[in-house]
């Protein structure tokens, strides 16, 4: 069967609200190397883990962007760590409580240490494999993230670009070793920077996939957010994360 058939099927199934039975969120909180208490969401795999998901989210976002997503990774044999990042907001319904603890306004690049605090802390909770995943801003720091931390496997980015002053994300790319999934809009914009991504990524490891219908960042996946695209959108990020991290 054509694998991007049977990963349709096995979605089919993955997104009727009938088949998606919601991992309880166990609410964690640890520090940085700078002193800010994180607070995130982490729920555990469903059947035998293949690896742990780190969901970072957007500009003025938190970890409920997720919410509607973490679940179906679960049911597909990935355990998931959301985090509230120092600069983000109360967009989907959320508060960002990692924000309301910190003084003034963090740019983007201030959030790397939270993105390396949750690396650190995943490596806590499981021996297998870490994975990163990034959402519009937080999708470019992910190469900065994975780059530095050989323990992360496989980064996926949606909407990633130069959003973090004093770096090269681009040259970030350049060094990984790891497979790595770029996606976006289809906005021109978006897709010319992911393209400038996957072609950095040395060794033909990364894949572009370029939907016919999508949004910025991880609300491509959102029902709620894509309701036209979201379905097809995941039959590519499963494609990939059963490419990464095999089921046993």
């Amino acid at each position: 069967m054509n694998p991007l058939r049977s990963v349709s099927l096995a979605l089919a199934m993955v997104l009727h609200p009938a088949f998606v039975i919601s991992t309880l969120a166990e609410p964690v909180s640890f520090k940085t190397r700078d002193g800010v208490t994180i607070f995130g969401d982490f729920r555990r795999a469903q059947g035998d883990p293949r690896a742990l998901i780190l969901l970072f989210h957007m500009a003025g976002s938190n970890k409920s962007e997720y919410s509607p997503l973490a679940p179906i990774l679960n049911k597909a044999g990935f355990a998931t760590l959301a985090i509230d990042q120092r600069s983000g907001g109360n967009l989907f319904g959320g508060i960002n409580e990692t924000a309301a603890g910190v003084a003034g306004t963090p740019s983007y690049a201030d959030t790397l240490p939270d993105l390396e605090a949750a690396i650190a802390y995943g490596c806590t909770r499981t021996s297998g494999p870490l994975a990163a995943w990034g959402s519009s801003y937080s999708s470019a720091l992910v190469f900065i993230a994975a780059e530095r931390h050989p323990e992360v496997k496989a980064l996926l980015a949606f909407s990633p670009a130069e959003y973090i002053k004093g770096y090269s994300i681009e040259k970030e790319a350049a060094r990984l070793t790891i497979p790595v999934f770029i996606t976006s809009s289809p906005d021109s914009d978006e897709v010319q920077g992911g393209g400038a991504l996957a072609r950095a990524v040395p060794g033909h490891k990364a894949v572009q996939y370029i939907p016919a219908i999508g949004v910025h960042g991880s609300s491509t996946l959102r029902v709620d957010a894509d309701p036209a695209g979201a379905a097809e959108n995941w039959k590519h990020v499963m494609s990939f994360l059963d490419g990464a991290f095999p089921r046993q």
